[in-house]
């Protein structure tokens, strides 16, 4: 929690420099192809619900059926990526894969320790997202809430094997780290780290560009 808080001052000071966060929206980042379109399934949807679980949605009005929000395409835009190649000091910045399936959208992001996969369910509104959200957390292996300023004000948890998971508006935004090593990077940050700084940075984003 410490760290947590750390952190949490960091993004409070930059977050007012993320002015390229609109920019991002409605663009995907740099390695990334176009949107795969992809049918729902029921398999698929209780798939998400059981620990994968994705979500965050759209502004009121927009429309799911013709793709994902300007908001869900920000995980796949420059702010993510920039801070990923910052805190792990890349050579580079990693291959993204991303679909869009089941109101959710997935960027997938291939570093050489694992993939890590960031999702955002879109939902109808709020209270569904919220739902949507209470669902996964009670499905969810050791979920922890994160309390206090840490949760810049939304509902959020954690899980002891690398994720974290967000609900704000009609979105239900999850970081899954899962795959990834326990530590990594020269400054040897956690799995858990990394997924939290990397949901604040996209948090911030939708903050001023909402």
């Amino acid at each position: 929690m410490k760290h947590r808080k750390h952190t949490l001052v960091a993004l409070a000071a930059t977050s007012l420099m993320l002015s390229g966060c609109a920019a991002a929206a409605g663009s995907v980042g740099p390695g990334t192809p176009a949107v795969v379109p992809s049918s729902s399934s029921a398999a698929a949807e209780s798939g998400h619900a059981a620990g994968h679980n994705h979500g965050s949605s759209p502004s009121p009005g927009t429309p799911q059926a013709q793709g994902p929000s300007d908001a869900a395409l920000m995980v796949c835009g420059d702010q993510p990526m920039d801070r990923l190649t910052s805190i792990l000091d890349l050579d580079s910045k990693p291959h993204t894969v991303n679909n869009w399936a089941d109101s959710t959208f997935t960027c997938t992001y291939h570093l050489t320790e694992g993939a890590l996969e960031i999702s955002v369910r879109e939902a109808k509104d709020q209270a569904s997202a919220l739902k949507y959200f209470d669902a996964m957390q009670a499905l969810a292996k050791d979920a922890k809430p994160i309390e206090g300023l840490a949760n810049l004000g939304f509902p959020a948890y954690e899980t002891a094997d690398g994720s974290a998971v967000f609900q704000k508006d009609s979105f239900v935004l999850q970081m899954d780290a899962t795959d990834l090593p326990a530590t990594l990077g020269p400054e040897s940050i956690s799995r858990n780290a990394l997924a939290y700084q990397l949901s604040t940075t996209i948090l911030a984003c939708w903050i001023k560009h909402p």
